[in-house]
């Protein structure tokens, strides 16, 4: 990022800060927890501690973070390294990003950089410029990628509350600030999980390393009855709406598995292709992290000048809209954005290095993805 652009990133983050900090969610037990935050020319600064809403205002208003973080994890000393802290408990957060979705709409909407010549375009897997194939790739999330990343929510929460026991009022949907959603379980009986425990729920709920006999499937003497219905609670109920779709289906599909030689094998790999279609995809390694800290719940995301905001109605919610927080004041840019974006509800680009007018908040969205300059 240039100086200039910086300096007005700075100006911008500083100013959303003073103006809107009651939009930052300060976290329970907040002298519990690790805090941590990056500038803008800087690299990470960890292990803080912070004792309330206040310090953490002062905070914010004397360094001007890019991006501010917390951890989910309770900690007797907080501001240690790592290995003195003393661990007590941590949250549950599940991060489902957009782009681990693999939506056939995202090279629509993702632009081409290139690491050699700078050349930007829209998506390539090279350089048209150059040739080169050291190119990096700027997705301008789409209505379509947030609609199925709400989806992946859905289901996840219903897996929390339905199979987990998780009371619904404990579970906090968040907008990351730039291409996906962080849910958040505060308060359950899951606090004490370790990194290991995590990462096995973090299977359970991406329906990873199911076997056949969990549903009822054997390697020798199959039974019918054992096969589970479709009304059952929990996985074997998912998977016996997918395999036999209805009632008046399932004897006869049943009888074609029983006699079929290779049945189990069969049986089996048709578990392992539900995976991708039915098990919600989480980033496992942000579940199993029991010392990661996060994104503060109400902070700006350096990525695109939005806010980590909370979804009270994840239907209604429209990241374009709701988390876009910064003025409309005019500015000028240079901007190389060739592909069509939309913020509060106004269309921009595509543009062609070309000098333009635009609303500060579409100007700084630019210019934190790297498609704009200030002219």
């Amino acid at each position: 990022m240039l100086d200039n652009d910086k300096k007005l990133v700075e100006e911008v983050f500083k100013k959303y800060y003073f103006e809107n900090f009651k939009m930052i969610r300060v976290p329970e037990k907040t002298e519990q927890r690790e805090f941590g935050y990056q500038k803008f020319d800087s690299g990470m600064i960890r292990h803080l501690t912070v004792k309330n809403d206040k310090e953490l205002h002062l905070l914010l208003m004397q360094n001007t973070p890019s991006d501010v973080y917390c951890s989910n994890a309770y900690y007797s000393f907080p501001n240690l390294p790592m290995n003195e802290k003393d661990w007590k408990e941590a949250d549950l957060i599940f991060d489902i990003d957009a782009k681990d979705l693999k939506l056939e709409c995202r090279s629509q909407h993702t632009c081409t950089k290139c690491n050699q010549c700078q050349k930007i375009s829209a998506h390539n897997l090279e350089c048209p410029s150059c040739n080169s194939t050291k190119v990096s790739q700027i997705p301008l999330t789409c209505n379509n990628c947030v609609t199925m990343a709400k989806a992946e929510v859905k289901r996840l929460v219903s897996i929390l509350t339905n199979d987990l026991g998780i009371p619904k009022e404990n579970i906090y949907i968040y907008f990351s600030g730039n291409d996906g959603f962080h849910v958040y379980v505060y308060d359950s009986q899951y606090q004490k999980l370790g990194s290991k425990e995590r990462a096995e729920l973090s299977d359970y709920i991406m329906f990873r390393g199911a076997i056949p006999e969990t549903f009822g499937m054997k390697k020798f003497k199959p039974e019918r009855s054992s096969f589970p219905e479709l009304d059952e609670s929990g996985w074997r109920g998912r998977v016996s709406k997918e395999i036999f779709g209805s009632k008046s289906k399932k004897s006869k599909i049943i009888s074609e598995i029983i006699k079929d030689p290779n049945g189990y094998s069969s049986f089996q790999n048709q578990i392992q292709t539900l995976s991708n279609k039915i098990g919600v995809r989480i980033d496992p390694n942000v579940t199993m992290d029991i010392h990661r800290i996060f994104r503060l719940p109400g902070s700006l995301n350096s990525k695109s000048g939005l806010s980590k905001a909370f979804c009270e109605n994840l239907d209604d919610f429209n990241p374009y809209s709701d988390a876009c927080f910064l003025d409309e004041s005019s500015i000028e840019v240079l901007a190389k954005c060739p592909i069509q974006f939309r913020l509060k509800n106004k269309k921009f680009g595509p543009y062609d290095n070309q000098k333009v007018s635009v609303p500060k908040f579409a100007a700084v969205y630019m210019i934190c993805k790297g498609l704009a300059t200030l002219a």
